[in-house]
């Protein structure tokens, strides 16, 4: 029993490894999403279902020592979902696209319906962190120094996806939105990379160089006026 508890765990695992690179900038999403879980769990049973036929087949793998064939069956057993689900048994040309057809087929299927769960949660949440974060931001003035900047803040981040991104900056800047739907519509490209808060912290850092001037809550801006006050006389 326990080598079905750890082959369900390591498969369980892998599913949730494979969510969370889909959801970097804010992993803790995927806690309140039904489709999620599922696809968790379906990962944990493949694995569990994949040590059953092991045992029943009694493939030891080359191995001689009992302790190290229930090791290998389970390790073989818990990354076998990676392989399972992403495997096709033909591809059918469907228009100008293959399509393959078996596991991988039911794993894309799922992965859209937790992305669908997870996009319908995360929805509002994200459209009121960028506006907050990106009010006042000239899309004209950010369009090349917030990218930089918020890139040069990761150490990690694949050459790939950072082409991605200034081609997606560089198709903002050719449409014919207004500036500050251009300004939101990139906050929302650097959030999906860097997430909100390195987002926000690279915005104040940055500050009237790519935007309107800052102030702090509770500021009040000095006057030229006459003061609230004047001095006591005698």
């Amino acid at each position: 029993m326990q080598g079905f508890v750890a082959a369900g765990v390591l498969g369980a695992l892998v599913g949730t490894a494979e969510l969370m690179s889909r959801y970097r900038d804010r992993p803790s999403a995927l806690l309140g999403v039904a489709s999620a879980w599922f696809y968790v769990l379906l990962n944990a049973a493949a694995s569990g279902g994949v040590l059953w036929l092991i045992r029943t087949f009694d493939w030891r793998f080359g191995s001689t020592s009992a302790d190290q064939t229930a090791a290998l069956q389970v390790l073989v057993a818990g990354l076998a979902a990676l392989a399972l689900f992403r495997s096709a048994l033909f591809n059918v040309r469907i228009g100008d696209q293959e399509v393959g057809v078996g596991p991988n087929l039911i794993l894309a299927m799922l992965l859209g319906v937790a992305d669908r769960g997870v996009d319908r949660v995360r929805a509002k949440d994200r459209s009121q962190q960028v506006t907050r974060i990106m009010r006042g931001v000239r899309f004209a003035r950010a369009r090349v120094a917030l990218p930089a900047f918020c890139l040069a803040l990761l150490q990690n981040l694949p050459e790939q996806e950072q082409q991605d991104l200034a081609t997606a900056v560089e198709s903002l800047d050719a449409s014919e939105m207004t500036d500050t739907q251009k300004s939101y519509a990139l906050g929302l490209l650097l959030i999906n990379i860097v997430g909100p808060d390195v987002l926000e912290g690279a915005v104040t850092a940055l500050g009237e160089e790519i935007g309107e001037p800052r102030t702090s809550p509770g500021h009040r801006p000095q006057t030229r006026g006459r003061p609230d006050t004047e001095p006591l006389t005698a």
